[in-house]
């Protein structure tokens, strides 16, 4: 298992012992990971040869280097770590113990390119220091100024170079690959999907075999189309930030259609630098045009359309490009813990921006407003596949909204429950009688004593609405309609006890059950009229993914910014701070 700040590898594909005990909890989406921890083989273990490093020479510092690390289950590379001692051995061998990135004179050119793209990390958010690119630096500069002076080579140095290169290599590509933190260490009601991945090992030999280290590092990212478009909304912001960025409005700061003055002049000033408004663009009058770039703005963050400057959007339009920025870098990091796969045909719920849209083939075939957890119940995070939808679905109300929600209201008015269609049963056995509510003193009732079963029968009264769609998972959570309609008018909707109320349910119904026999909009809606509980299970499985997206490009080249609804994001901040480990000994077995 990792922890919060600790590196993934996807390592031959297997977990390492250490981690049986969570590998249920913490297996990710790229395959069965594995995080090994190598360290310190002091010089006086091996020797120190300075003199000229031959080929032959220099493979053989390599073989004895990784034989010693074998023996002892530790490694030291100019007092750092190297990870991936399960995986040097079976790399080197395979190459006679050649060197990968270095050679007899110093660096390759291979090398250089490998700094190059540890540099380049930056464009994924990541810091190009957890890969020790200071450190690589030095030993390429000394590389190359004892190939400049004639000096004989440090066969030592040359071989501390390439093992701290394999490493780095391994490193990034985990990372880029799986991503840099688990979420399921920072979250209890996040889950890594459990999906076929990537090859690390694979990646290292196609990289060093073909000469294509950037190549070879893209193919470990995240294939999706809305990963490369925030990379490069990520560059559009840092080159933003090396402009200036943009200014602050005052406090208290006004401003509504027909008003001009000193704010106006500011807030099109702010609203041009991000780009909701391009110089010149439009006719009429300029109230209007800046009405309509503010409009843009705040529909790009969540904050409706009304094209006032009221307080939250005034807080918005201040928010610092750098933060922005750092915004952008966390959701990228999101994107990496996502399946490779998401399916061409799916379904995708994004928690903070309150949306569902069905995708298929890359384009949004179905799109619709939703109802998410209140920040004390917090709608999950995790894949799965939706598999059946229930028409005219009973509740069984959990027995933590019926004592933290319905209970209290119980205890002040006896006849609450009764009002609201609630059936009561004496406990939750299948043979459990049913019970007059009138005839229980809910005021001696406690969340300590309570054993009942509370029910709510299906119709117009039912909180579930007249459908609910369901797919398996640990959470109980599932997407369904609604009778509170008025919810979806409202911009901030978090409102459920983690469930998702859906605006346009036989929309939904109608799409999940295409290719179904018999089931048009008319017999959908037929069957909704009729009252009756029933089943139906989906012509074919359909993966669904609840995501938790702060920013992200729409795909029409805007950038999309959202609240951080749960806080989710200070927390991966944190996360993201904190650097690699750098333990001294890899995990027994």
């Amino acid at each position: 298992m990792h922890g919060p700040h600790d590196p993934i590898l996807v390592l031959g594909g297997r977990w390492p012992s250490a981690a049986v005990a969570s590998e249920k909890r913490f297996r990710h989406i790229y395959g069965l990971l594995a995080a090994v921890v190598l360290c310190m083989l002091s010089a006086a273990a091996v020797g120190a040869d300075t003199a000229s490093a031959p080929p032959d020479v220099l493979a053989e510092k390599l073989r004895a280097r990784i034989m010693a690390a074998q023996a002892a289950n530790r490694l030291v590379c100019r007092e750092e770590l190297v990870c991936g001692l399960a995986e040097l051995p079976r790399f080197y061998a395979l190459r006679h113990y050649r060197p990968a990135w270095v050679t007899e004179r110093g660096a390759s050119g291979l090398g250089e390119d490998l700094l190059r793209e540890i540099e380049n990390a930056r464009r994924d958010g990541l810091q190009p220091q957890d890969y020790r690119f200071d450190i690589l630096s030095r030993l390429l500069e000394t590389a190359r100024l004892q190939a400049a002076s004639g000096r004989p080579q440090d066969a030592e140095l040359l071989a501390d170079l390439e093992f701290l290169l394999t490493d780095a290599f391994l490193m990034l590509g985990s990372h880029l690959a799986a991503g840099r933190v688990n979420p399921e260490t920072l979250h209890s009601d996040w889950v890594v999907a459990s999906l076929p991945g990537v090859s690390l090992s694979e990646a290292l030999a196609a990289a060093v075999d073909s000469g294509e280290v950037a190549g070879a590092l893209q193919g470990l990212r995240p294939p999706h189309p809305e990963y490369e478009s925030l990379r490069h909304g990520l560059e559009r912001y840092r080159d933003l930030e090396a402009r200036g960025g943009w200014p602050q409005l005052p406090e208290k700061s006004a401003w509504s259609r027909g008003q001009d003055g000193e704010i106006a002049e500011r807030l099109q000033r702010r609203l041009e630098i991000s780009g909701d408004w391009a110089p010149g663009e439009g006719n009429g009058p300029a109230d209007r045009l800046l009405f309509e770039a503010l409009r843009r703005f705040q529909a790009r963050h969540g904050l409706g359309a009304g094209g006032r400057l009221d307080a939250p959007t005034l807080a918005a339009l201040n928010v610092p490009v750098r933060d922005r920025i750092r915004q952008i870098e966390l959701n990228l990091e999101r994107w990496r813990w996502l399946p490779r796969d998401l399916g061409p045909r799916h379904i995708r719920v994004n928690v903070p921006d309150y949306s569902l849209q069905a995708i298929e083939e890359g384009r949004v075939a179905l799109r619709m407003r939703v109802v998410v957890g209140r920040h004390y119940r917090r709608t999950p995070v995790f894949s799965s596949w939706m598999d059946h939808v229930v028409f005219n679905p009973d509740w069984n109300i959990p027995t933590r909204i019926a004592v933290e929600d319905i209970l209290p209201r119980a205890r002040k008015d006896p006849g609450y429950i009764a009002r609201q269609k609630i059936r009561v049963f004496e406990d939750w056995s299948s043979t459990a009688a049913e019970l007059d509510p009138a005839g229980i003193d809910w005021s001696q009732v406690t969340a300590g004593n309570f054993r009942y079963k509370l029910k709510k029968d299906p119709g117009a009264h039912n909180d579930l609405g007249r459908i609910k769609f369901m797919f398996p998972n640990k959470f109980s959570v599932y997407l369904h309609d609604t009778p509170s309609r008025q919810l979806f008018e409202r911009s901030v909707r978090g409102f459920s006890s983690g469930c998702i109320r859906i605006e346009k349910p036989v929309d939904l119904a109608e799409y999940v059950l295409r290719g179904a026999p018999g089931w048009t909009g008319d017999a959908i809606r037929a069957a909704i009229d009729s009252g009756t509980r029933r089943t139906v299970a989906l012509p074919r499985k359909i993966p669904l993914h609840l995501l938790y997206l702060t920013a992200w490009e729409d795909g029409q080249g805007e950038l999309q910014f959202r609240a951080d609804l749960y806080q989710k994001d200070a927390a991966l901040d944190r996360a993201l701070q904190k650097p690699p480990p750098r333990g001294t000994q890899a995990p027994a077995g």
